[in-house]
This record gives structure tokens, C-alpha cells and sequence, in this order.
């Protein structure tokens, strides 16, 4: 799945933020620092990012063509 333009209980816009932080967890610095640098204070950013999980790549397995 694509990580959504906004935060599904708030509002928030949080899309844009994505590639930073997973650029950064890639290097190995903690998450909660890095969603405290990018600014997600609301619990529900929070779970939005940690929750979310890249399957673009395996639904792509099965396009039809």
C-alpha cells in the first residue's frame, strides 16, 4: 500500500514525510526521534507510520498484462 496523503483520524498531512522517515530508519536511528524531528506529536500519525507496511512492490507481482 501507498502511505495516505493525510492522517486518517485527524487531517494532518503526513504523506510528504514518508521517504525522510524511512530513509532515515534504513540508517538505524530510532523512530521516535525521527517522528519527533518530522513533527508527528498526535498518537494517530504516529501509529499511521508505524503501522504502515510497503506492499506496492509485491502487488505489482501480480499485474495482469
Amino acid at each position: 500500500m501507498i502511505i495516505p496523503i493525510r492522517c486518517f483520524s485527524c487531517g494532518k498531512p503526513v504523506g510528504h514525510l514518508w521517504e525522510e522517515y524511512k530513509e532515515q530508519v534504513d540508517r538505524g536511528e530510532a523512530p521516535k526521534k525521527i517522528m519527533d524531528s518530522l513533527g508527528l506529536d498526535r498518537y494517530c500519525c504516529r501509529g499511521l507510520f508505524m503501522g504502515h507496511v510497503e506492499l506496492i512492490d509485491i502487488a505489482g507481482e501480480f499485474k495482469r498484462g
